[in-house]
């Protein structure tokens, strides 16, 4: 007759937990999973040790502050450069205020859902005109900040659903009998050059045989002509530069991320960038 097996003596075991939803019907967080990487803007260090420990209390979704600025420039410096699962900016800064900065970040080839955070409520509906995921009135809660964060999420996720427009499109480069690949993504600028193309990205530039017209064709709405001889990513423009010269006079020039070379501006071009900069 065989004796039923007795459990060794000694600390009883854990139960071990069952696979699925916990007990209160809530899906499981995934606490393995990266925390949310999250831009603070805002022009206060209160206001952004604040928004740092609040972040730090999210568990639903888990977040964390990636990077912070305290200004514009200095946010689309940290966007064009890295990535982020979402941005949390204020409206009231000094120069160009949250809502310019929403209008460049809505520029760039992949922005990341942001969420205004604001003392004021009288800019909800143009913060959703703007495609804002929420917007949140200081002092903020943490839950009512959780809440923000999970339309952050969906929104990424329907994002990535509907698939990224640039993904796949290439800028073909051919040189010296073979052929080379540049992500769209990546190009900053197209300039005409006699009888070619520049194609300019942070890391290096590339001749190109199409024309501009053909280019700005290719891809509508996505590159700024800032004279009949250049296109330029909007969201790389930095500021505008005022130059002088013996022969023409006065001219202005605009300042890109990531390289160091000014392009000029034709003067019938300056507020199409002073307004693309947020500036008018």
């Amino acid at each position: 007759m065989n004796k039923t097996a007795q459990p060794k003596a000694g600390k009883p075991e854990a139960a071990k937990p069952k696979a699925g939803k916990p007990e209160n019907g809530e899906p499981e967080t995934g606490q393995s999973e990266k925390p949310l990487q999250v831009l603070v803007v805002d022009d206060e260090p209160l206001a952004r040790s604040r928004m740092r420990s609040l972040l730090g209390d999210c568990r639903n979704p888990r977040a964390e502050l990636a990077a912070e600025a305290a200004n514009t420039p200095d946010a689309m410096d940290l966007l064009v450069r890295q990535r982020f699962d979402a941005a949390l900016i204020d409206i009231h800064m000094p120069g160009a205020n949250g809502m310019q900065l929403a209008r460049q970040l809505n520029a760039l080839p992949a922005p990341p859902p942001f969420i205004f955070v604001t003392a004021y409520a009288e800019h909800a509906l143009d913060a959703f005109e703007l495609d804002a995921v929420d917007y949140l009135t200081k002092p903020v809660r943490c839950d009512r900040l959780e809440a923000a964060l999970q339309k952050a999420v969906r929104a990424r996720l329907a994002r990535a659903a509907q698939g990224d427009a640039l993904d796949g499109q290439w800028v073909l480069i051919s040189e010296r009998g073979r052929a080379q690949r540049i992500p769209l993504a990546e190009v900053l600028y197209f300039k005409a050059e006699q009888k070619y193309v520049t194609v300019r990205t942070v890391a290096a530039s590339y001749v190109l045989n199409d024309s501009l017209n053909q280019i700005e064709a290719k891809y509508p709405g996505r590159f700024l002509r800032i004279n009949r001889n250049a296109l330029v990513l909007p969201a790389a423009m930095r500021a505008i530069v005022r130059q002088r010269d013996f022969i023409d006079g006065e001219s202005w020039a605009v300042r890109l991320a990531g390289v160091d070379e000014l392009l000029t501006i034709s003067r019938r071009q300056v507020s199409a960038v002073r307004q693309a900069l947020g500036q008018e």
